[in-house]
């Protein structure tokens, strides 16, 4: 099947659309946004101080790519003033697993990490 990644004898390969999605939902800022829009709906200046690092750009690029994926969805609460809220989709919710199994590795093998690193910065 097109686009799908294949394990074949071994082989994994990851198709230009996964790595296109992966690079859009996993980077540094989603997912800061998805683990605050995990436990609640969030309107934008709530993300904001829940992510003070982020600037108003990041996350506003952010929250469209997460929208344009279906990850995240924006509602519109109000229009005088206008107040949205932003919302993890049916879909998005449906990352929490796999990313848990990610974070789970990572504690897991993350000492065996740093000391590769220690030895690579030694050399």
């Amino acid at each position: 099947m097109p686009g799908t990644t294949h394990s074949h004898e071994g082989e994994l390969r990851i198709e230009h659309a996964h790595r296109e999605f992966l690079d859009q939902v996993l980077d540094k800022w989603s997912l800061s946004v998805l683990n605050e829009l995990c436990e609640r709906p969030c309107r934008f200046n709530d993300l904001r101080r829940a992510i003070p690092a982020v600037t108003q750009k990041s996350l506003t690029a952010t929250l469209r790519r997460l929208e344009r994926n279906g990850i995240v969805e924006r509602v519109l609460l109000s229009s005088r003033p206008v107040a949205v809220e932003y919302r993890i989709t049916p879909l998005g919710k449906t990352m929490r697993q796999p990313v848990e199994v990610l974070l789970e590795w990572v504690a897991t093998h993350l000492p065996e990490v740093e000391r590769a690193r220690r030895a690579f910065d030694l050399a």
